[in-house]
C-alpha cells in the first residue's frame, strides 16, 4: 500500500473484519512514529449494514477527537478520505488485553482489581463528563499497555454523546452481551452507570476467570459469583465485594451513578502499599549546589534532603501581599560574577560566536522578526530565555536541547539530551542550571556552564510535560501524564514530594509566592492551586471548557494566566482565586502564554500560527501572524523581544522597535 496522505506508511496487517482492515504503519512526518490505521473499505455501498458501519467508523473518529490528549485514551492522530477509502490513524498502543491477560495468567487478585478500578474510574469521570458514554467495556476493550502497564480503554466506536440518556429504536442491541447491562440491550438507553456496570462486570470475570452467563443466576435473579470465588478456595475483602455488587444491580437506580461515587468507596478501603521508584545522579550536581541550605525532610515513602523553604498554606484569600519583584536566586559558590548591563551583555567565552552585523531597524513601529532559528529537525514545542545571559535554550521533538546566542544567531551547541522528544525545558534564576523533560519519562538536570549532566531523576510512570525550577533554587517541579506532580531538591536531586489528584494529565507547572504555592493546568480544564509544603490541592479554579494547555504567573504574583484548547485565555486573581478577563479572539487552541516583566501585558501563542499581545483588562494590542503553524511555546526577555517556538521547526525572535 503507499504512503496515505505523504506520510503514513503501512507496514502490516494486524486485523480485518467485514468493512475493514487495521494496520500498524508508521508516521514519516514525525520520525517514523508508531501508529495504527484503520482503513474503511467501501464494500455493499447502500445497504442498510454498510450506512450503520460508516456512522459507527466515523462516530469512533469524532469521539476519539473530542476527548483529546487523555493518557489513558489513543489519541486520534488523523482522520481522512483517499481514494474512496476512509481512514481513521491513532496513537499505537503496544500490549494485550485484558481477556488475553487472563487467558495466559489465569485470574486476578483482589489487589489486582483495586488497582485496576483505581486506574479506570478517572477515565470514566472522564468521559462522562464530557458528555461520553462507552457502552462496550469489557475485558477485550481494555488494553494494558506494555511500557508502563496501565489500562488503557479502546474501541470507541460505539460510544455515543448523551444528555439525560441515549436512546436508540426498541430491539437495537448496543454493547457486548454478558457485559452490558438490560437498558442497553432492551431499549438501546445508555447513562454512565451503564459503563459502570459494564466495568464491574469486567471485574467478576478477571476475579474468576468466568463467562459473565456464568456468574449469574436467572432464576433467582442474582449474581452469584463470591460463591464461585467461594468454591475455587477465595475470599474477598468485604469492602471491594459490596463495591461491585453495588455497580452490577440490574435497576439504574440502584447503582452507583457517577464514577466519583465508586472512586469516594474505593478511597475508604484500607489503602494498599507502595514504593517511589529511584533515581540516578551525577557528582557534579556538588558543587554547583554547595552554597544552598541543608535542612532535613521526611515524609512516606520519598527521600530525604532538602526541607521545602515554604509555611503552611493561609486560605487563599488571605494570602500575604504579593512582593513586586521575584527574590533573587541564593548564591552559587561556583556561579561567575554578575554581569553588567540590562539588557543583552556579553558572553562569557565559551558561548561567544563570531559576530554578525547587528539587525536593522525596520521603518515601521510594532513588534518585528529579527532573527530565525531553524537546526532542529521536528518540532519545537518549548522555548526560554536566559535571565542572565543573552541566550535563547529550546526543546524538539527531534530529542534534543540547542542553545542558540541571540544576539548574533549562532546555534552554539546542543545536548542530545533524551531518547524520546522534550517536551519542556526552564532554565533557573540563576543562569546556570538547566532542567529538560520527556516523553521517555524522565527528567534531566544540567550545568549550562559546561554542558554536564547534574542529575537523571527518575519516578514519573509516564511521558513528563512540564517542568519549573523555583525562584528560590531549591525546587523543581515536575508534571506528567501519570496524573501526578513530583517535587525534586535541585541539589541532590531527592524526590521529597508527589502531588496526586488531578482528574487527568498534567499538562503545565509553574511556581508562585515565592515557591510557597504550585499552580498546575491539565486534561481536567481546571487550574489547580497547591500547597507544596503539605501536598494538598488547596482550590480548584474552573471556567475552561477544554484542556488548560499551560499556566503562568505574573511577576507580581498578582495574576495567573491559563491557555485552553478551548481557544481562550483566562486571567485569575490570585490572592483572591476570583476570575479575572477572559481573553477571546485565536481561531484555534491556544497552546501557551507568558506575562511581560510590566505586569501590565501577556502574550499568547495558537495553533492559528499568531502571537496575540494583550493588556491586562483583556483587550488586544496587537496580532503577530508568526508562523504558517501551530506555536506550542513562548518567552518574553525584558519586555523588548519575545521568542516563539512552532511545529513548523523554527524558533523565531521578535523585538519591539518604536
Amino acid at each position: 500500500m503507499p504512503r496515505l496522505r505523504g506520510r503514513y506508511r503501512p507496514l502490516k496487517l494486524i486485523g480485518r473484519g467485514g468493512f475493514g482492515r487495521t494496520y500498524f504503519a508508521l508516521d514519516t512526518d514525525r520520525l517514523n512514529h508508531r501508529c495504527v490505521i484503520k482503513q474503511f473499505a467501501p464494500q455493499k455501498q447502500g445497504t442498510k449494514s454498510f450506512l450503520k458501519a460508516v456512522q459507527l467508523f466515523e462516530q469512533e473518529a469524532v469521539r476519539l477527537n473530542e476527548l483529546g490528549e487523555h493518557p489513558q485514551i489513543p489519541n486520534l492522530l488523523a482522520y481522512f478520505e483517499q481514494d474512496k477509502y476512509l481512514y481513521l490513524v491513532q496513537q499505537m498502543v503496544a500490549g494485550r488485553t485484558l481477556f488475553q491477560e487472563v487467558a495466559t495468567k489465569g485470574p486476578y487478585g483482589e489487589e489486582e482489581i483495586r488497582n485496576l478500578l483505581e486506574d479506570l474510574l478517572p477515565v470514566l469521570h472522564f468521559i462522562h463528563h464530557r458528555g461520553v458514554i462507552h457502552r462496550d467495556i469489557t475485558p477485550s476493550n481494555i488494553m494494558r499497555r506494555k511500557a508502563d502497564g496501565v489500562p488503557i480503554l479502546i474501541d470507541f466506536g460505539v460510544a455515543k454523546q448523551f444528555s439525560e440518556a441515549v436512546m436508540y429504536e426498541p430491539g437495537t442491541r448496543i454493547g457486548t452481551e454478558g457485559y452490558a447491562p438490560m437498558e442497553q440491550l432492551r431499549s438501546g438507553q445508555a447513562y454512565p452507570s451503564s459503563d459502570l456496570y459494564s466495568l464491574g462486570v469486567t471485574c467478576l470475570y478477571l476475579l474468576t476467570g468466568c463467562r459473565p452467563e456464568d456468574l449469574y443466576n436467572p432464576l433467582e435473579g442474582r449474581w452469584v459469583w463470591q460463591e464461585r470465588l467461594q468454591q475455587m478456595g477465595r475470599t474477598i475483602n468485604p469492602g471491594l465485594a459490596d463495591i461491585l455488587s453495588s455497580m452490577t444491580k440490574d435497576l439504574v437506580s440502584e447503582r452507583y451513578q457517577s464514577a466519583q461515587d465508586v472512586i469516594s468507596d474505593l478511597q475508604r478501603l484500607p489503602k494498599l502499599s507502595g514504593a517511589v521508584p529511584g533515581w540516578s545522579a551525577s557528582s557534579g550536581a556538588d558543587s554547583l549546589f554547595s552554597g544552598l541550605q541543608q535542612r532535613p525532610v521526611s515524609g512516606p515513602g520519598e527521600s530525604a534532603g532538602l526541607s521545602l523553604p515554604i509555611t503552611a498554606l493561609p486560605p487563599l484569600s488571605g494570602l500575604p501581599p504579593a512582593r513586586s519583584t521575584p527574590p533573587a536566586a541564593p548564591p552559587h559558590p561556583a556561579a561567575p560574577p554578575p554581569i553588567p548591563g540590562p539588557s543583552s551583555p556579553p558572553l562569557p567565552p565559551q558561548f561567544r560566536s563570531p559576530s554578525q552585523p547587528p539587525t536593522p531597524a525596520p521603518a515601521g513601529p510594532g513588534w518585528h522578526e529579527v532573527k530565525r532559528f531553524t537546526e532542529h529537525q521536528s518540532w519545537v514545542v518549548t522555548v526560554t530565555f536566559n535571565p542572565k545571559l543573552p541566550l535563547i535554550v529550546s526543546g524538539s521533538l527531534d530529542d534534543t536541547v540547542r542553545v542558540w546566542n541571540w544576539q548574533t544567531g549562532q546555534a552554539l551547541y546542543r545536548l542530545s539530551a533524551h531518547d524520546r522528544g522534550v517536551n519542556c525545558i526552564a532554565v533557573g534564576s540563576g543562569g546556570q542550571v538547566l532542567a529538560s523533560c520527556s516523553d521517555d519519562a524522565t527528567i534531566k538536570v544540567w550545568n549550562l556552564s559546561d554542558r554536564t549532566l547534574l542529575h537523571l531523576l527518575k519516578g514519573h510512570l509516564r511521558d513528563v510535560t512540564s517542568v519549573a525550577i523555583g525562584v528560590q533554587g531549591f525546587l523543581l517541579a515536575s508534571g506528567s501524564e501519570d496524573r501526578t506532580i513530583r517535587l525534586w531538591t535541585l541539589d541532590r536531586g531527592n524526590l521529597v514530594k508527589t502531588l496526586v489528584g488531578s482528574a487527568g494529565m498534567i499538562k503545565s507547572v509553574a511556581w508562585a509566592m515565592d515557591d510557597s504555592l504550585l499552580i498546575s493546568g491539565g486534561l481536567d480544564n481546571t487550574v489547580r492551586i497547591w500547597n507544596p509544603q503539605t501536598a494538598v490541592n488547596s482550590h480548584t479554579l474552573s471556567g475552561h471548557t477544554n484542556t488548560v494547555n499551560q499556566v503562568a504567573v505574573s511577576p507580581d504574583n498578582q495574576w495567573i494566566a491559563s491557555a485552553s484548547k478551548d481557544r481562550t485565555v483566562r486571567l485569575w486573581h490570585l490572592p483572591s482565586g476570583d476570575k479575572g478577563p477572559i481573553l477571546q479572539g485565536h481561531t484555534q487552541e491556544v497552546n501557551t502564554v507568558a506575562f511581560f516583566p510590566d505586569n501590565q501585558r501577556l502574550v499568547s501563542g495558537s495553533s492559528d500560527g499568531t502571537l496575540r499581545i494583550w493588556r491586562m483588562d483583556g483587550t488586544l494590542q496587537q496580532t503577530i501572524h508568526a508562523h504558517t503553524n501551530p506555536i506550542h511555546s513562548v518567552a518574553v526577555h525584558s519586555g523588548k523581544r519575545i521568542a516563539s517556538a512552532s511545529s513548523d521547526k523554527t524558533i523565531k525572535l521578535w523585538q519591539w522597535f518604536r
